[in-house]
């Protein structure tokens, strides 16, 4: 017959046997703490690589840009940094009395009150479109509006060119009802037009998957509820799909004025600025004032471009918080 040493079961162990065999209290705690300084030395190697990179490439560069702001740091004072001057916010007021930065300003402001509505509109359309009438193509139409985002600027500035060449593909069109078309990169009325017709078809794809990814989250259910007391197909998106999507409508807006704040790469490689400044932007500007080496003035107009894309940010936030 089987015999074992453990107790019966219900007994209690004899009193001072308990922590038989365990380290005493004490040394325990050193054990935890030193195996918790020990996981918190590791994260931090793991972590190093990253921190270096952030604190050396973007971290530095942010707040030796804002110090820079308010110096008249300029490309002659590179071989004697001691001969920088401080002018405070002179630097901004400066800024702000730039004849071509205001320009600038206006510039990228018609480009943003323009572009931001034109592409969501559009960019709602389709996706709603993708979501309901024509599921079968989805997939392709996916791909189809989604090319431009992945495509290179070069590559896309070729294809505008060709488009609206004075002889181009627009105005070809164009001349089929009767319209004659402006030399579009050309002219100081039609080139922001021109430019802003590029960024929305570039943009187009990105927010259109935003949103159809919203549209998707809506509840089938409610809206058959909707359907069956009677709501049209109309009055079911505005008072059902439209509320509920608004966080999608949100974070797609945000992104957008973002980019669209940040307007650069449409007339870098399209009109360079030009005609007459009619597309210079905040960001092109800044670029330009780096280029001649004044480094304060450029710094200062970037926290200037930073503060506006925060301020919109923000206006944003609050107006489709406050329909809640």
């Amino acid at each position: 017959m089987a015999t074992t040493n453990a107790p019966p079961a219900g007994t209690k162990p004899p009193a001072g046997t308990k922590n038989a065999g365990r380290p005493p209290a004490r040394a325990r705690v050193r054990t935890g703490q030193s195996r918790r300084r020990r996981n918190a030395i590791t994260a931090w190697l793991f972590a190093l690589p990253f921190v270096l990179i952030f604190g050396v490439f973007m971290l530095g560069p942010l707040l030796s840009s804002f110090l820079m702001s308010f110096t008249d740091f300029t490309s002659r004072d590179i071989e004697n940094p001691f001969a920088v001057g401080f002018v405070g916010l002179e630097q901004y007021a400066a800024l702000f009395r730039n004849p071509q930065f205001l320009h600038s300003v206006l510039n990228t402001a018609y480009f943003v009150v323009v572009g931001i509505p034109l592409t969501t509109i559009l960019a709602l359309a389709l996706a709603v479109a993708l979501n309901n009438g024509i599921s079968r193509f989805r997939t392709a139409f996916r791909v189809g509006f989604y090319t431009p985002v992945v495509t290179s600027i070069v590559a896309v500035a070729v294809v505008w060119r060709f488009i609206l060449q004075p002889d181009g593909l627009l105005n070809v069109i164009l001349g089929w009802v009767g319209i004659a078309g402006p030399d579009w990169l050309n002219s100081t009325t039609w080139s922001m037009p021109a430019l802003i017709m590029m960024a929305v078809w570039r943009n187009l794809g990105t927010l259109m998957i935003i949103f159809l990814a919203g549209l998707q989250a809506v509840p089938g259910d409610i809206l058959e509820a909707a359907e069956v007391d009677g709501a049209n197909a109309w009055q079911r998106f505005m008072k059902i799909t439209l509320p509920m999507l608004r966080p999608t409508l949100l974070l797609g807006t945000v992104l957008l004025s973002v980019g669209f704040l940040q307007f650069f790469e449409e007339p870098f490689v399209m009109t360079k600025g030009g005609p007459l400044d009619s597309t210079l932007s905040v960001s092109y500007f800044t670029y330009n004032q780096f280029g001649f080496g004044k480094y304060g003035l450029a710094s200062a107009a970037s926290y200037v471009l930073f503060v506006a894309i925060a301020l919109l940010s923000l206006l944003q936030f609050r107006a489709l918080r406050s329909k809640d």
